[in-house]
Parts: C-alpha cells; sequence; structure tokens
C-alpha cells in the first residue's frame, strides 16, 4: 500500500500498523504533508519481506500488533537494515527496561496515541537519517493546530 512513487535515490517513510483503517488514515495524512512516498504494511512480516528492496528513511510501528510486538519487529528490522531510524506509536503508557531499549537502539522515540499528525511529522524530520529530510507541507487548515 503506498501512496507515490519514490523518485530515483529518493527514501520512503514505511508505515507498520496491524490496523487497516489506521494505516489509511495515517498514510494519507502523511502523504498529503511531508514531500516523501509513504508506503504502509499491515502485517510486519510482510513489511520485514519488502525491506531488502526499498530505499527507506525511516520506520514509524505500531507496538501492538497480534503476531510480534514493535521490539521484536524492531529487532527483526535491526538484522536486515541495522541503520534505519524507528520511531513507535502506541496507545498504552508503558515502559522499557534499559535491557528492552538497549536490544532496539535504532529505536529513537516513543509517540503516544492520540498524537497529531504534526507531532509525528516533527519526529520524522528530527531523526531522518541524513541531510535532506522531507519537508512538511502545510494546508493552511484551522484544523491543522501543532
Amino acid at each position: 500500500m503506498s501512496n507515490s512513487s519514490p523518485k530515483p535515490g529518493e527514501k520512503i517513510v514505511v508505515l507498520v500498523d496491524d490496523e487497516f483503517s489506521y494505516i489509511d488514515l495515517l498514510q494519507q495524512l502523511l502523504g498529503e504533508h511531508l514531500d516523501r512516498p509513504v508506503h504502509g504494511f499491515t502485517k510486519p512480516a510482510d513489511a520485514l519481506r519488502a525491506l531488502p528492496g526499498l530505499n527507506v528513511g525511516i520506520i514509524i510501528t505500531d507496538y501492538q500488533m497480534p503476531d510480534i510486538n514493535g521490539l521484536q519487529f524492531i529487532a527483526a528490522v535491526q538484522k536486515i537494515k541495522p541503520d534505519i531510524p524507528v520511531l513507535m506509536i502506541t496507545a498504552y503508557n508503558m515502559t522499557f527496561t534499559d535491557r528492552e531499549m538497549a536490544a532496539v537502539p535504532s529505536l529513537k522515540a516513543i509517540v503516544r496515541k492520540p498524537f497529531k499528525w504534526t507531532a509525528l511529522a516533527a519526529e520524522v524530520v528530527k531523526y531522518w537519517p541524513d541531510a535532506n529530510p522531507p519537508k512538511v507541507i502545510r494546508s493552511g487548515s484551522p484544523f491543522e493546530k501543532a
């Protein structure tokens, strides 16, 4: 599931969440407001299989998913592409041990639901892995306050 095709050499945003409607909404919001393609996956295993063929700038993953949790997914990502930064989104007020966090050094931030797309976009820009982060495109809507 993708909102557009990347230009040659362009890094993309990857979303992973088991809830299709949530992926659809985030993909639409980020796709309209970041100048980068956004690819969504509802199955972590599909995302892991696709990663070697994608030029990924950052991954956004949910924590609570049926097959594996977000930390397990991030650990699997690190084995395939260890340098990709990851943001985790969750509705749960959880804390992780130092040992759990040490196992996933690519996890850069945890964004608690509910959040505004502007907050998530700011984290994407902050942790983008190179000097060419996506630009945030503002629509001017009165509903768009950060």
